[in-house]
C-alpha cells in the first residue's frame, strides 16, 4: 500500500505523470523513528536496534490497520 500518491503536471510540458508515492510501511516506521530519536541522545541510539525496532512498530501498525474496519 502507498502512502500520498499524487499527480504531477511538468511545468514547461504540461505532461502529467502519476507517482505512487512512498510506501505505507516505510512511512510509519519514519514515524516511529522520529518518536525514537526525539526521547534519546544521538550517541546512545544503535542505528541498526532503531531500525529493526521502527519497522517492527510499522509491521505492527500494517496489521492492525487490516484488523480494524473501516468506518
Amino acid at each position: 500500500m502507498k502512502a500520498y500518491p499524487y499527480m504531477h503536471k511538468h511545468p514547461t510540458s504540461g505532461q502529467t505523470t502519476m507517482s505512487d508515492g512512498m510506501d505505507l510501511r516505510d512511512w510509519f516506521a519514519g514515524l516511529a523513528m522520529q518518536a525514537v530519536l526525539t526521547n534519546h541522545k544521538l550517541e546512545d541510539v544503535d542505528d541498526d536496534v532503531v531500525a529493526m525496532n521502527c519497522y517492527q512498530m510499522a509491521d505492527f501498525m500494517m496489521k492492525q490497520r487490516k484488523e480494524v474496519p473501516n468506518e
